[in-house]
């Protein structure tokens, strides 16, 4: 095997004035032929150059089409894609002046591969993984792949048949067998794969693969076609997920033929190779964060965003699903009555401790419902910002649609959602205004910039565009940007809900979720709390 990385001409000081890519190029065996990709001398001297503001903004190097990535999906008519000769650039360029090793690229990009599975097939329904990995890169990718299943909670297997003797390949192959991941060679594996696998993943060939596939990869390729001939028959089957080009492909025309393989899954890396463009399955992802603008600007690419800190994103609308069809069968230990704290409130600290530590974004978040006089109930996103003995405690303005009805009806429900934990917690109670002083101490500890939104919002009320309201905002900052105190309004402050009745439910298969209600009861003059078990 050999890499072709081209002209290294183009040194590595220039790597302070470019920000690093994760993709590379798909390394491959003297058994198959091809294109040879050019060598890296024609291009500009001022490539690594500072680069313009868009290309860096968006990764989108054309203006125009800044303002239609509001949206981190975008539609598939206005992704880029690249030609076979323009991948291996990239990746000569990555691999060379940008100082890439294969080793960091192929673990970001076999994350990518997981973490696109992960956000479609739960591994709690696609259980079983099958990784079919080929004798390059893309092969390492999926090793790579499945051993990040495997820490998700999938329980993988690995067929990867002409195996690469090279270090980190070997290495790989370490890794995973030191989680017991079973490796099924092709004879091992089933003639009907339907049967024992639900999600395959097909890491047999990249962007570098020309020709015609070889034994055993030509029959692999042909397992997979055959399981959409299952389909057809409407027998179960399970979903293929292809690693930058599906198997067999031309990287460029794609599936020429029609008789190749349809995966319901296409994980692109660095950016879409043109064969991308004849795939008709339901999911296409881009995996990881490949591009640096440099690239971006010089192959005029136009990518969607990543959010946050997601390793794959979206290309194309998601497919239209039976809303009625949706469900998830919740795995979590069981909550008995003979586990939970006596208070309810020292089982809220252990859930919402829980919560914090699973690193679940604003665990503090609750929906607040009221009913005012006219006995409509209303509901809202806020933030718990403090719970004691006394109860729950948030802040908000006075003359807000909730503070009118809670005026009118001093009673409240809160709502606590954990999706990650598979849990909720449900309070209800009545509810009094903290004092001044505590409203005014927790004024004061918020950023100087939310003491001012909240003098500026008169909440609930129509105003005439956002402009008001940044325009207000401006004449506040500049009144109070001195670092003396800001007053805080009359009109704002906190609420405190005292309970008297909790829910904790923890979603259980077949929806026997657990349900356990909190009640206050007297006996012998002492209020204690009743637990009982509501049917789910």
């Amino acid at each position: 095997m050999r890499r072709v990385l081209g002209n290294r001409k183009m040194v590595c000081s220039f790597l302070s004035q470019a920000p690093l890519s994760l993709a590379y190029h798909k390394s491959f065996t003297s058994n198959y032929k091809i294109k040879p990709s050019p060598p890296l001398n024609h291009f500009s001297p001022g490539f690594l150059a500072p680069i313009s503001t868009p290309a860096i903004r968006v990764f989108c190097s054309n203006p125009g089409e800044v303002e239609s990535m509001a949206s981190s999906v975008l539609n598939q008519g206005s992704i880029s894609y690249l030609t076979q000769r323009e991948a291996a650039e990239v990746d000569e360029i990555l691999m060379g002046p940008l100082g890439f090793s294969v080793d960091q690229l192929m673990e970001l990009a076999g994350l990518s591969v997981a973490t696109s599975i992960a956000e479609v097939y739960k591994p709690n329904e696609y259980t079983r993984v099958l990784a079919i990995c080929g004798p390059g890169n893309n092969g390492g990718d999926g090793l790579v792949a499945a051993r990040h299943l495997y820490h998700f909670g999938y329980k993988p297997f690995v067929c990867y048949p002409k195996r690469t003797q090279k270090p980190l390949y070997s290495g790989l192959v370490t890794q995973l067998e030191s989680l017991s991941i079973p490796f099924l060679s092709v004879d091992e594996l089933p003639v009907d794969l339907s049967k024992d696998f639900d999600i395959i993943v097909d890491a047999m060939f990249g962007f570098s693969f020309h020709g015609a596939p070889r034994p055993p990869f030509d029959d692999l390729i042909q397992k997979l076609v055959n399981l959409h001939n299952y389909e057809q028959v409407q027998q179960k089957s399970p979903v293929i997920v292809s690693v930058d080009i599906p198997s067999g492909w031309h990287v460029e025309e794609g599936d020429g033929g029609g008789e190749g393989i349809k995966p319901d899954m296409l994980v692109s890396l660095t950016a879409p190779k043109l064969c991308a463009k004849k795939f008709s399955g339901p999911h296409h992802f881009l995996g990881g964060r490949f591009v640096p603008p440099p690239i971006a600007e010089k192959y005029n690419l136009c990518l969607p965003q990543y959010s946050g800190t997601s390793m794959c994103v979206r290309i194309g609308k998601p497919p239209q699903l039976d809303i009625s069809a949706l469900r998830e069968n919740y795995i979590s230990p069981e909550f008995l009555e003979e586990q939970v704290e006596a208070d309810p409130l020292d089982q809220f600290h252990k859930w919402f401790d829980d919560a914090v530590t699973a690193g679940l974004k604003e665990p503090n978040a609750m929906a607040l419902s009221t009913t005012g006089e006219d006995g409509k109930p209303s509901s809202r996103m806020v933030l718990l910002k403090g719970v004691d003995k006394g109860g729950f405690v948030r802040y908000t303005n006075y003359e807000s649609q909730k503070a009118r009805e809670l005026s009118e009806n001093p009673h409240a429900a809160l709502l606590f959602y954990w999706d990650g934990l598979n849990r909720q917690v449900r309070v209800e109670g009545s509810v009094q205004k903290v004092s001044d002083e505590e409203s005014e101490q927790y004024f004061h500890s918020r950023p100087r910039g939310s003491q001012i939104g909240a003098i500026v919002s008169k909440q609930s009320t129509v105003v005439p565009g956002r402009h008001v309201l940044h325009q207000q905002y401006k004449e506040l900052e500049e009144k109070y940007s001195e670092e003396g105190l800001i007053p805080k309004p009359k009109h704002w402050g906190g609420y405190r809900l005292q309970p008297n009745r909790f829910e904790f439910w923890q979603g259980q298969p077949s929806r026997l979720h657990d349900r356990l209600e909190y009640s206050p009861e007297e006996i012998d003059g002492r209020r204690i709390w009743k637990i009982v078990r509501l049917a789910p």
